[in-house]
């Protein structure tokens, strides 16, 4: 039971470190909590509905649609909802990602109402996969680790490898140094975000294929657990945000097979977790210093 309820556990926390990576990376640039990384999740998973639906994309064509729009998305709300207003006060720029974030749930609840939907038909059928006697997973939940193991691996290539790579981490150390040592700032933060919102929608397409559910608002609650796994971790470090996702997932998986009798709800605890870790360590696991605005 103990070892099920941890493997149920990383692919879940595996979910939450696709989301939240983007977050950790458009923080560690722009110093900016984006409010509306939830929307771009769930855009993610509506383009590649669409791509299945209508289009009849085979379903890897279709994921890579999901990505290239949703990282069209991001880009487009960096520079039209976050770029004008950057050198302003955070409070401003963090009404500016719930205004928008609304306002493209509301678009999407127009076109497509606000009742939940099936998945279409992807071609992978759910089968459950035998480890041991008493250890199983579904295909879906192992495509969710598989995925969330490749896109770290692919993140941590084009970081460490790449030159554009290497000037968003300069960014990230100091964006004006960056700016002066000639890096064209305006520039990575859009691939920041592009990047960011790729990952968000490749876990956007896994959940619906997983939960076979869509929704105008099933980013909402992902979106605020990906907040607590990048503030668990530490605002800005990559390798707080994995730890602290597969931590969020493995407890909640443990409270759901072993605390069922708990009055607290298990989507309540990603934020009780939160509150304890803070109240021990306010900068998160592996944050280095908080920043006072």
């Amino acid at each position: 039971m103990l070892a099920q309820q941890l493997l149920n556990g990383i692919a879940l926390g595996f979910h939450y470190v696709l989301i939240a990576l983007g977050l950790t990376m458009v923080y560690g640039v722009l110093r900016l909590l984006h409010f509306a990384h939830g929307v771009i999740y769930m855009i993610g998973a509506f383009a590649a509905m669409i791509g299945i639906l209508y289009l009849q994309l085979p379903f890897a064509v279709a994921l890579l649609l999901a990505m290239v729009v949703s990282g069209i998305v991001g880009m487009g709300i960096e520079r039209f909802a976050y770029r004008p207003l950057r050198g302003t006060h955070p409070i401003t720029t963090l009404i500016s990602g719930v205004g928008i974030s609304i306002f493209l749930e509301n678009v999407f609840q127009v076109m497509f109402t606000s009742d939940s939907r099936a998945f279409p038909e992807t071609g992978i059928t759910t089968s459950i996969i035998t480890l041991t006697d008493s250890i199983t997973i579904t295909n879906t939940k192992l495509y969710i680790i598989i995925a969330g193991v490749v896109c770290l691996g692919l993140l941590y290539a084009f970081l460490k490898l790449t030159k554009l790579g290497i000037a968003i981490q300069a960014a990230a150390q100091d964006i004006r140094a960056a700016s002066l040592m000639g890096i064209n700032v305006n520039r990575v933060v859009a691939v920041t975000f592009m990047l960011g919102s790729a990952l968000a929608a490749v876990a956007g397409v896994l959940v619906a294929i997983n939960f076979n559910s869509i929704s105008p608002t099933m980013g909402a609650l992902p979106g605020l657990k990906a907040f607590c796994v990048v503030v668990l971790g530490g605002l800005g470090s990559i390798r707080g945000t994995i730890v602290g996702g597969l931590l969020l997932g493995v407890v909640e998986s443990l409270s759901d097979g072993f605390m069922t009798d708990l009055v607290i709800d298990k989507d309540a605890i990603a934020f009780v977790i939160l509150i304890m870790i803070l109240l021990i360590k306010p900068s998160g696991l592996f944050g280095k210093h908080i920043e006072k605005v």
